[in-house]
């Protein structure tokens, strides 16, 4: 990402490498601002208060908060006690758990004094992988949209849904990668941009990022997207996912399932995007099997903005009194799913689909 001319990742290491340094998404789009993050507890609440979010970058920050938890505690005891607090603070993207899986396992077989430096070490190698593996999701979900393209003749238009761009990654990012290396290429995209309440990471993030890169977009009411879709005014749809089963389910913020039943109606493609560390190979049923957060009812009964004079308020916009329920994610069954777009190709939303780019799980499975 490049803010003022600067290329920034979402998440980094300090010039000497004592603490790390992420962008504040809770301060988008108004403010660009980074937060200090030096202890395990700092990247814990970073997570929990969405400082930082999307599955990839959760994952990542995960690792790097085991790191920075061995500084002030390199034993076997403080291994299991950081895992325990980091994974606790979301539960539905299995990118946190699957990071902290690996590198808890490299420091488990070393010596305590070697914890740290191998920890970092650790850490930053995944952070570079979830940056190849969105660059190479980036060029086989940009060359469908440039094959729709050249079918249509014309501008093509992409529905997404939350943020799956950049900041829900290191960089490049999900769903907005294939638009990103489309639009690089002189593919003429237009992007449709759910609005994705109650935190507004499409009018917010999304937005915001594709406005930086100069990629042609509107926001769009997030109950808008199947009037566009029956008036032939959406071509593809392209979201991400926190979680996919091994059976092709998709995970991701709720709203989605909506958007993919009303392209299924209007025969609109709807393709998912995620790297490895997205898939969960212990699951089959996404609706009845993937725990879906429920967060606090205040992200739906107010609304935080910009006042005409540059201030900032929080406003309610709920009648008082009235419960909330605020479910933050829903599942999209793999009949939906046109196909699920990876580091390694296209899968079909299928067990025997994701078999053949990861053949590799079958003795697993």
């Amino acid at each position: 990402m490049k803010i003022d001319g600067r290329h920034y990742r979402t998440i980094f290491l300090d010039a000497d490498g004592s603490a790390v340094q992420v962008i504040d998404q809770t301060r988008l789009p108004f403010a660009f601002e980074l937060q200090h993050l030096a202890t395990m507890e700092d990247a814990a609440r970073a997570i929990r208060t969405m400082v930082v979010r999307g599955a990839p970058l959760i994952g990542v920050t995960a690792a790097y908060g085991l790191a920075l938890a061995m500084r002030e505690d390199a034993s076997s005891e403080g291994i299991e006690r950081a895992v325990a607090t980091l994974a606790a603070t979301r539960p539905t993207a299995i990118n946190l758990r699957w990071a902290l899986d690996r590198a808890a396992s490299v420091l488990r077989g070393a010596q305590a004094r070697e914890r740290v430096a191998l920890a970092f070490a650790e850490a930053g190698r995944i952070a570079d992988e979830d940056v190849a593996s969105c660059r190479s999701i980036g060029e086989h979900g940009g060359r469908i949209l440039s094959d729709i393209a050249a079918a249509k003749g014309g501008r093509i238009d992409v529905l997404t849904h939350c943020n799956a761009g950049w900041l829900a990654t290191v960089d490049w990012g999900t769903a907005l990668a294939p638009i990103y290396a489309a639009h690089d290429a002189g593919v003429p995209v237009h992007v449709w941009v759910d609005e994705t309440r109650p935190r507004n990471q499409g009018a917010a993030l999304t937005a915001f990022e594709l406005h930086a890169h100069g990629v042609p977009h509107t926001v769009i009411a997030d109950n808008a997207g199947g009037h566009l879709m029956q008036h032939g005014q959406v071509d593809v749809c392209i979201v991400g996912s926190d979680r996919t089963t091994a059976s092709g389910d998709v995970c991701n913020k709720i709203g989605t399932y909506l958007k993919a039943l009303a392209a299924h109606d209007n025969s609109v493609p709807f393709y998912a995007a995620l790297p490895f560390s997205t898939i969960d190979w212990t699951l089959n049923d996404g609706v009845a099997e993937i725990p879906i957060e429920d967060r606090d009812a205040r992200e739906v009964t107010h609304l935080t903005g910009r006042t005409a004079e540059g201030g900032f308020e929080t406003i309610q916009v709920v009648s008082p009194g009235s419960p909330v329920a605020n479910p933050a994610f829903d599942v999209t069954p793999a009949r939906l799913v046109t196909g699920i777009i990876t580091e390694r190709g296209i899968a079909s939303a299928s067990p025997e689909g994701l078999l053949g780019l990861y053949p590799e799980r079958r003795k697993a499975a």
